[in-house]
């Protein structure tokens, strides 16, 4: 038997919990492909099996959401059916009418949706705040503010929120804190150990890494905390499927190398493009010129790849930057193995400016991709 460190990432993603015993010495764990365990008659009237119904629990899922919890340094984790429902679930596990909820207004746009429209329907209250400073929060915070929601570096425009300053503000006030950790993977930022209550993953970018599976994932302490979200999930009907738990082991035991050839990739492209003429400013945690850097080296252990570039041209012109572009695919998604670029307005409309462009820097070569952007990039204003 391998002997791993149960407090090092890459044992933990190559070994923790697969149990080769209990799967016939299997290097990779089978798929429970089934939606029910039954129970042997002799069984009637005991306690609840380990596994019992798909809705509930299934041991492929459950392999998966070890490793999450053991990464995050978190006593639990949940997996869902997509990102959204790990979102939507953890907020309704924690908000009852006449709540309210604080939460950066820069987080991912159908997270923003959910809050003010979604919760609305039920009296829950909202306030969207940059987040940037702790005063923000302090001065959003009323005595009936129950969930404090993060996002940290933020979807388009990368801001940083302070996640010890703002957990210990929480704690006083007894507010739960919330964050969607999915840009930094629980390798480059652990919340849990910052003090934050629940660090939610799309599965869909790095974690599953190949563009093939929504999923999303949550990790939190404590018995309680954990039921109260895994009842939403049960109620609602949330659980990730089997064959999407194994493939989402499957993406997350290839992450770490991954992310080290995305983040240095996109880190050197991003350099190289803030001497561009035709760019007015670069948004990337990881460039020494960015006001959050600071920040982001004391909270995070290293640099994953989407950032966002500000064109000097209006709407019309970053449009056609766009359309020139050869090697990067138009979506709205990121994390996966291909390059993608978005552009906000008009997908986002209340996108902070119609010149943002969100980069997310793939797995093809540096030199190729950087080439490909400043061809587009000079043709601006000709």
């Amino acid at each position: 038997m391998y002997n791993f460190h149960d407090d090092n990432d890459l044992d933990i993603i190559a070994h923790f919990g697969d149990d080769y015993e209990k799967h016939n010495d299997a290097v990779i764990p089978p798929i429970y492909m089934t939606s029910l365990h039954v129970t042997p008659k002799e069984a009637v009237g005991g306690p609840p099996r380990e596994y019992f119904y798909g809705r509930g629990d299934n041991p492929t899922v459950e392999l998966f959401e070890k490793k999450i919890a053991a990464l995050e340094r978190a006593e639990h984790a949940l997996a869902f059916g997509s990102g959204m429902a790990a979102i939507s679930s953890c907020l309704l596990a924690n908000l009852s009418a006449g709540d309210h909820v604080v939460a950066v207004d820069t987080a991912y746009g159908p997270t923003r949706m959910f809050i003010s429209q979604h919760l609305g329907k039920f009296g829950i209250e909202n306030t969207f705040i940059p987040g940037d400073d702790i005063a923000q929060f302090e001065a959003a915070c009323r005595p009936n503010t129950k969930v404090f929601y993060l996002e940290s570096p933020s979807s388009m425009v990368f801001l940083l929120q302070d996640l010890r300053a703002v957990a210990a503000l929480a704690a006083k006030r007894g507010v739960v804190t919330m964050i969607d950790n999915s840009w930094a993977t629980p390798l480059y930022q652990k919340p849990i150990t910052l003090g934050v209550d629940i660090s939610i993953h799309t599965v869909s970018k790095y974690i599953g890494g190949h563009s093939d599976i929504i999923a999303g994932v949550a990790s939190m302490n404590g018995e309680e905390m954990w039921s109260r979200v895994r009842d939403v999930r049960s109620q609602f009907g949330g659980i990730l499927g089997p064959m999407e738990g194994w493939l989402a082991t499957r993406g997350l035991r290839s992450m770490p190398l991954r992310i080290r050839e995305h983040g240095r990739s996109a880190l050197e492209i991003a350099r190289r493009l803030e001497t561009h003429p035709n760019i007015a400013r670069v948004r990337h945690p990881g460039l020494d010129s960015d006001p959050g850097h600071g920040l982001a080296v004391r909270q995070m252990a290293g640099f994953t790849s989407p950032f966002s570039i500000e064109l000097r041209c209006g709407t019309e012109g970053a449009r056609e930057f766009v359309k020139r572009l050869k090697c990067f695919n138009l979506g709205p998604s990121w994390g996966g193995f291909e390059s993608m670029v978005t552009m906000p307005y008009p997908i986002m409309p209340d996108a902070p400016q119609s010149n943002l462009i969100r980069l997310h820097i793939g797995l093809e070569d540096t030199e190729t991709l950087y080439a490909d952007l400043t061809a587009s990039l000079n043709e601006i204003n000709k």
